[in-house]
């Protein structure tokens, strides 16, 4: 691994540590070369300093390095020694002296033989280790397995969590990964679960045989697509792995094996062959997505679909890796790049961000229980006049609604400029994004059946992750849209109501609307 000299901004010491160079940089923070007072090399990882002011990001922090400290060595690059405390927080992890994976396909072509099954028995190997200590990696790609003599190293699991569990990343949905190496629950609002480095294990594998990931595409849209609908391409690959891997990337994670059961496989000296507690085999199943995400996604992503919701390796940075082992370049070091937070919030009980409004057809009152919007029937959208701040990019916009009337929709308008925008509906028995170009192009993007379950759930979120939105009804997550109109990248948030039948007025009552977003 090459080393840079140390720059004038970073440490020469800390803790019992000296500093010697610099290995690496990321999202997260800068990675050196360091001596213990025993004169052993060691890697510290050194946290930038606008996480380090944070609070929650430190709680994390701490949390989750003292549980990888309990990952035993097994093919990892063991944790050693961490300071979450510190002025700049830093982990200290065993120095591996060798190539990563990317690196080195890059540099000598495909793995083949015994240095490929090296690699797959290798990180099979260290997924168990790591799951077995109760940790999920969350971003397991070549760039974190190095080829250290002997067997592969597997680094960076452990911290991934801190900065994904905390609050200020996860207001909009934001992952740390990778694209390529991300499973379908990843890119739909799924759990993550052990699953979700199985699939990893499988794409990584396929890349060390092949030199490409198995869902490759021109652009990160469509390698999104691919990965929540395509089979995946695995010519070239041995036919002794070529099973286990094309199991290990299930679309739903309970067809995937664990990784103990991925690691008998391949130790059996048949890697293709299953061990009695394996499952059974799923049948192949061409766009095998569930019903939800195949719904959301039918002839929807374009375009940027994806992008800056996803961080790569532990790091903040609004860009997606290209899956051949590549990263987008953070920002410099002691000079991030922190968009300016918008924040609207209001109770909707009297005049403020939201305001009364009168006419023939329609009206919209504040009063003590929220904004009560009032349509005559047959009234294709009616929207209440509110705040004209016009934002773009990833928000969160959060709103109570209920006493909706028969007939009627709660109509909530984002993105919205002119008579263009993104609009939810939600009516009695259905919830729907559909989108309304400068065109006139009026189209449904996604929908989601309601039932009587959700008669009382009336507190609407919908995040937005770069255009991914995701649609939840008090917590449930009921459907994912993928807003690819570059025509509407930006616009303001507005409340309303259609009403469905002629004959009736409709009615329905909004409060607590708060909006969040990010723009740089």
């Amino acid at each position: 691994m090459q080393m840079k000299p140390l720059r004038p901004h970073d440490p020469r010491a800390l803790g019992d540590y000296e500093l010697l160079g610099l290995l690496g940089e990321g999202g997260m923070g800068a990675v050196h070369l360091a001596q213990d007072r025993a004169g052993r090399n060691v890697a510290i990882k050194i946290i930038r300093p606008e996480f380090a002011a944070q609070a929650e990001f430190r709680g994390r922090f701490r949390s989750e390095v003292n549980r990888a400290r309990q990952v035993p060595p097994f093919c990892t690059a063991a944790v050693l020694d961490a300071d979450p405390d510190h002025e700049t927080p830093y982990l200290v992890v065993e120095y591996i002296d060798g190539p990563d994976l990317a690196e080195r396909v890059t540099r000598d072509g495909p793995l083949t033989d015994g240095a490929l099954y090296s690699v797959a028995v290798g990180v099979a190997t260290a997924l168990v280790a790591i799951h077995g200590a109760g940790v999920i990696h969350r971003d397991l790609k070549p760039r974190n397995v190095l080829l250290a003599p002997g067997f592969p190293k597997v680094i960076d699991f452990g911290i991934a969590r801190a900065l994904e569990s905390t609050s200020e990343h996860t207001r909009t949905d934001q992952m740390v990964g990778t694209l390529s190496y991300m499973a379908p629950e990843r890119l739909d609002g799924g759990a993550v679960t052990p699953a979700v480095d199985v699939f990893a294990w499988g794409v990584l594998v396929a890349y060390a045989a092949t030199g490409r990931t198995p869902f490759a595409a021109d652009t990160p849209t469509a390698t999104a697509v691919r990965i929540l609908t395509a089979e995946p391409d695995l010519t070239g690959l041995p036919d002794d792995l070529r099973e286990v891997v094309g199991r290990a990337l299930a679309k739903d994670p309970a067809g995937r094996p664990s990784a103990q059961d991925v690691l008998d496989a391949l130790i059996t000296g048949r890697p293709g062959a299953t061990p009695p507690h394996l499952p059974p085999r799923l049948p192949a199943r061409p766009a095998a997505p569930a019903p939800a995400r195949r719904r959301a996604l039918v002839g929807l992503i374009a375009a940027g679909a994806v992008a800056a919701g996803v961080v790569a390796a532990g790091a903040l940075v609004p860009a997606l890796t290209a899956g051949d082992g590549s990263e987008a370049t953070p920002p410099p070091s002691g000079n991030p790049a922190t968009p300016a937070e918008v924040h609207i919030a209001d109770s909707l009980t009297s005049a403020g961000q939201w305001r009364d409004t009168r006419t023939g057809d329609y009206s919209c009152e504040l009063g003590q229980d929220g904004l009560a919007v009032v349509t005559g029937p047959g009234n294709d959208g009616v929207t209440c006049p509110g705040p004209a701040t016009v934002l773009a990019g990833n928000q969160s916009i959060k709103v109570h609604y209920d006493e909706l009337s028969d007939d009627a929709c709660a109509l909530v308008r984002f993105r919205h400029t002119g008579r263009a925008g993104y609009e939810l509906t939600a009516c009695a028995d259905e919830i729907a994004v559909a989108a309304y170009p400068p065109s006139g192009d009026v189209h449904t993007i996604s929908s989601a059946q309601l039932n009587d379950k959700h008669a009382a759930r009336r507190r609407l979120v919908i995040d937005i992750a770069d255009d991914i939105a995701t649609v939840r009804l008090d917590g449930e997550k009921l459907l994912t849209a993928v807003l690819d109109d570059p025509a509407l990248a930006k616009g303001m948030t507005t409340l309303g109501l259609v009403q469905l039948a002629d004959g009736d007025d409709g009615f329905v009552r909004f409060s607590d609307v708060d909006i969040r977003a990010t723009r740089g």
